[in-house]
């Protein structure tokens, strides 16, 4: 009988046991998920009771110390460092928390405790590029550019996409172009082009001119279109001289010589024997609503093709293209010639050719006589003296909106056989 009640005993214990285990369970469940709650929430006083909650918690560690070395409103590096000291005693085994401590000991001007930190995140993951790059900067900080670029490269031959912030990183420190092409950027086409673009983008056009250099030297196959944010910002900056040479040898590598300028005429691709680039010093046009463009045959005794514009009657059409950046010298006397025929235009705002100085707009302009109507091919010429200061000149077919009632454009342009020739040089002597 002993035996039989003690069975109960036994079962009522056991579960007992499992509730008491249960209850303990859901209270660190509780806790767990009010810590993660209390975490996620970016509120550094719940952050805070989030990291009491559970103490060996190194990431809850960490990301307060990012908040109060990071905040905006108020800023604690003390108390950021203690917490970035309490994750890596927790997680020595993360680089992440080394090198967030390795910022605040920087932020504090304690430049041995950072490089300790940065040589425990080296230690933990010694191929990081992540590492390899913050490990660069400090470098680049602490005027060691030599151990800094060494960093550097091994950081973007880890992660390419760290190559562009090493450029920033590298050029801002010491404003050498040659130092970053020799010792940070790779030696081959694609890294060049990025730091081009980076150059295109600040805006700074000669240290752009040097990384270009580069890759003119390599002589390997190019994109035309990867060199046209480089141009324009050469076109902006009004550099003439340095854009036709780019432009030159951007056709050149890019296996389309016949874009090139120079000889008689300084026009690219006069006679529109290829497809507009739509950039650089070669033809543009941007799709129009109301208007469509398509490549016709030549004018009579001219060569190559022409181009036809088809207006739909739509639009009182305010009409800038196609055009072309012309790199010109300034004081210079110029002969400018194109072949025009129009079909059925309408208005009395009809086609011709405009040449204005894009940077300059009390330059003197050229333009050609206004054509309606319908008129079989005829010679549109004219001749224009540069400003003083003029170094490119956008050559455009224009059009004005009409201002009368009835000034829906509608028929079709025909242009070919664009030249524009030197008559004298920039002292005013005839051209041979």
């Amino acid at each position: 009988m002993a035996m039989a009640r003690s069975a109960p005993v036994s079962r009522y214990a056991f579960l007992a046991g499992l509730l008491v285990a249960a209850i303990a369970l859901a209270w660190q469940a509780s806790k767990v998920w009010l810590a993660d709650y209390r975490l996620e929430s970016g509120r550094l006083s719940e952050m805070e009771k989030s990291a009491a909650l559970l103490p060996g918690n190194a990431d809850a560690w960490d990301r307060l110390g990012r908040l109060y070395l990071f905040s905006f409103s108020d800023p604690n590096v003390p108390l950021a460092t203690s917490y970035f000291q309490k994750a890596v005693a927790i997680d020595p085994l993360s680089e992440h928390y080394w090198l967030d401590l390795a910022e605040a000991y920087q932020e504090e001007k304690n430049s041995g405790a950072a490089l300790d930190a940065l040589d425990h995140a080296r230690q933990v993951y010694p191929s990081s590029a992540v590492v390899a790059w913050v490990y660069g900067n400090f470098l680049l900080a602490q005027g060691k550019p030599a151990e800094g670029y060494e960093e550097m490269r091994q950081a973007i031959h880890s992660d390419r996409t760290l190559l562009i912030p090493a450029i920033s990183s590298v050029w801002h420190s010491s404003g050498d172009v040659n130092e970053l092409l020799d010792h940070v950027v790779p030696a081959d086409g694609e890294s060049y082009f990025a730091a081009l673009d980076f150059f295109s983008s600040i805006p700074d056009g000669p240290p752009g001119l040097a990384v270009w250099k580069r890759i003119a030297d390599l002589k390997a196959p190019i994109r035309l279109e990867a060199c046209f944010p480089f141009l324009d910002e050469l076109i902006h900056e009004n550099d003439a001289a340095n854009a036709r040479v780019v432009w030159n040898e951007a056709t050149e590598l890019s296996e389309q010589p016949n874009l090139a300028t120079g000889g008689n005429s300084i026009i690219s691709d006069e006679s529109f024997e290829a497809d507009f680039p739509n950039g650089g010093l070669g033809w543009r046009w941007k799709p129009e609503v109301s208007a469509t463009i398509n490549f016709d045959v030549a004018p009579p005794a001219g060569r190559g093709r022409s181009i036809r514009v088809d207006f739909n009657g739509g639009v009182n059409l305010n009409l800038s293209q196609p055009a072309q950046f012309v790199a010109v010298e300034p004081a210079t006397a110029y002969r400018f010639h194109a072949l025009m025929r129009t079909d059925q235009i309408t208005t009395d705002s009809g086609l011709r050719f405009s040449l204005v100085d894009p940077a300059h707009s009390d330059a003197p302009t050229l333009v050609t006589e206004n054509l309606t109507g319908s008129n079989p091919w005829k010679a549109v010429d004219g001749e224009l003296l540069t400003g003083p200061a003029t170094h490119f000149l956008n050559v455009r077919l224009f059009r004005e909106p009409s201002r009368l009632f009835e000034n829906k454009l509608s028929g079709s342009v025909w242009i070919g056989d664009i030249s524009l020739v030197p008559l004298t040089d920039s002292a005013g002597h005839p051209k041979p």
